[in-house]
């Protein structure tokens, strides 16, 4: 009796050892789902239906969400927000100009994206349904609402749509790791400010090329945020994106900083 007991007691502390992790799924390109601690899901730039994605299935496979964070209005960005919001009654986190345009032009439910979590740069908001705090920071490239994200217009009409500024974010998890999500960026100096702030302990780093910062450039951004851990991301789905994990890879060795790197591939989890 005493054995099973141990056995069931070292069970238990195991499973909640798991439950108190902080787990990333990568569906490609730019999707992450973050699963916190507390059993709460945020989604990243939720294009889950990307061609590089192994899981076609994967809408219908989501029940819980609780927080959608959009960093811009590309297609490849806002994917699928619109259809999982419908489906999970998740709230949008987004500049608020994005927000705005999301719900009047997509039809992104209004009631699930208020004035709460529409900021801007320099901005905090709370996440309580996950146990999360996010810092919107600055991104350097363009964030348009374009077709085929909306319907595609008449001749004549902008096929483009300003909407807000583009944004990374700093999402501190209570519990777990301080995780800084690039969006679709350049590297530009005021990176350097997000670690006097906040230890970023992983970097989910864009390194595609041609739209964002190539692997060279964004081994200098790592350098300058020096997080604990960088995954690279916004790759390999076109041929136009031509930058590789093995070029980031040479990029950091050359600035001292390989041991940084952890690469995942589409439909993997890594828990931290």
């Amino acid at each position: 009796m005493g054995a099973l007991f141990v056995a069931a007691l070292l069970a238990g502390q195991a499973t909640c050892t798991a439950a108190g992790r902080t787990t990333l799924h990568w569906y490609g390109q730019s999707a992450w789902k973050i699963q916190t601690p507390s059993g709460g899901v945020i989604l990243i730039d939720p294009w889950l239906t990307v061609p590089t994605n192994p899981d076609r299935h994967s809408i219908d496979e989501l029940s819980r969400v609780d927080y959608i964070l959009i960093t811009h209005g590309h297609g490849d960005h806002v994917g699928d927000a619109v259809d999982i919001a419908k489906k999970t009654g998740a709230t949008l986190v987004a500049p608020y100009g994005l927000m705005i345009n999301m719900v009047s032009m997509l039809g992104y439910p209004a009631k699930q994206a208020t004035m709460a979590t529409g900021g801007n740069v320099g901005g905090t908001i709370d996440l309580p349904k996950v146990g999360a705090h996010i810092l919107i920071v600055n991104a350097i490239h363009g964030s348009e609402l374009t077709a085929p994200t909306i319907a595609s217009p008449a001749s004549g009409h902008p096929a483009a749509v300003t909407s807000g500024n583009p944004v990374g974010y700093v999402i501190k998890i209570d519990g777990g790791p301080t995780i800084y999500d690039t969006g679709d960026t350049d590297v530009f100096e005021d990176m350097k400010l997000i670690p006097m702030f906040q230890h970023v302990d992983l970097m989910l780093a864009c390194i595609g090329d041609h739209f964002t910062m190539g692997p060279s450039r964004a081994a200098l951004a790592v350098q300058w945020v020096n997080p604990t851990h960088v995954i690279p991301m916004h790759y390999g789905t076109f041929s136009l994106l031509t930058g590789t994990r093995a070029a980031f890879r040479e990029a950091l060795v050359k600035r001292g900083i390989g041991d940084k790197l952890i690469v995942m591939k589409p439909g993997e989890d890594r828990s931290f």
